[in-house]
């Protein structure tokens, strides 16, 4: 029970902590609406379940203790955030509101986007990897690792799903596309801010 509470306590605390991937949420959110922002959220929901993978299979340990594994994961997540960040800082184009046509992304891209910024993102590798290293003993059932990590991956859907729903809403949506070349450097700027501290940040 004590093992449960932690794992929650920590996966809500890391979860609704503003990040890459909440702001790759929203913005997909109110420009291209709700079903693109709840299919974003799936990709990172799906995304938690790599790092929980690799870290049940002992490579997050390993990664935990190498200097040069972690600083190489750190920088290609960094790069990301840099790249997606100068992208959303220089994007100009105008959206409709009504975005009923085919403008916007396609299902697969929104999964994408969702399943490589959560994937690619050092804070959740941290995350996950510190969480079991805390929680998870050599003799701690399998059947309870996987549990762990499906209720660190359903949080992420959850809450991910709430500020989708939110942040689509139409006349939340209406006011925020009238700002949406202000919030897009804003955005822009957040994203590309925080994968210049990732990359320059001691790695351990």
């Amino acid at each position: 029970m004590t093992e449960l509470l932690a794992v929650a306590l920590i996966t809500v605390l890391a979860v609704i902590a503003p990040g890459a991937d909440f702001a790759m949420i929203v913005r997909n959110s109110y420009l291209y609406g709700r079903r693109t922002g709840l299919l974003a959220a799936t990709g990172v929901a799906a995304g938690v379940l790599v790092h929980v993978t690799y870290t049940m299979l002992g490579v997050g340990l390993l990664i935990a203790s190498s200097t040069f594994l972690f600083t190489v994961i750190k920088l290609i997540g960094a790069a990301y955030l840099i790249y997606i960040g100068v992208r959303t800082f220089r994007t100009k184009g105008e959206v409709e509101v009504d975005l009923t046509g085919r403008t916007g992304l396609t299902p697969l891209a929104a999964l994408r986007a969702g399943f490589l910024t959560n994937v690619l993102n050092p804070k959740t590798t941290l995350f996950v990897v510190s969480t079991f290293s805390q929680v998870v003993s050599p003799g701690t059932p399998v059947q309870e690792q996987v549990g762990y990590g499906l209720f660190m991956s359903m949080a992420h859907l959850l809450w991910f799903g709430v500020v989708a729903v939110f942040f689509s809403h139409d006349r939340m949506r209406t006011l925020m596309l009238r700002g949406q070349k202000v919030l897009n450097k804003v955005i822009g700027s957040v994203l590309a801010g925080l994968g210049v501290s990732l990359a320059l940040a001691p790695s351990h």
